[in-house]
């Protein structure tokens, strides 16, 4: 079962390719939340996670992955 939209989810391990091609500060910045808490705001058309978390900087940040590779 997928985790409800608005509640916090971990996120497990990077899925393959997803930095690639980034600047180095979002590369550094989506590896660095790897096994922490971030937001699950919502599931798109194709049914990947919407997850959003504002890094040390203060710049929020918004990637989509495969539920899989999220965990309660």
């Amino acid at each position: 079962m997928r985790p409800p939209t608005g509640n916090m989810v971990v996120l497990k391990e990077l899925p393959p390719g997803l930095i690639d091609g980034l600047p180095r500060e979002d590369q550094i910045a989506i590896s660095d939340v790897v096994g922490k808490e971030v937001l699950l705001v919502e599931y798109d058309e194709d049914g990947r996670a919407e997850l959003e978390f504002t890094d040390p900087h203060g710049v929020i940040h918004s990637i989509y992955v495969d539920p899989r590779y999220i965990a309660t």
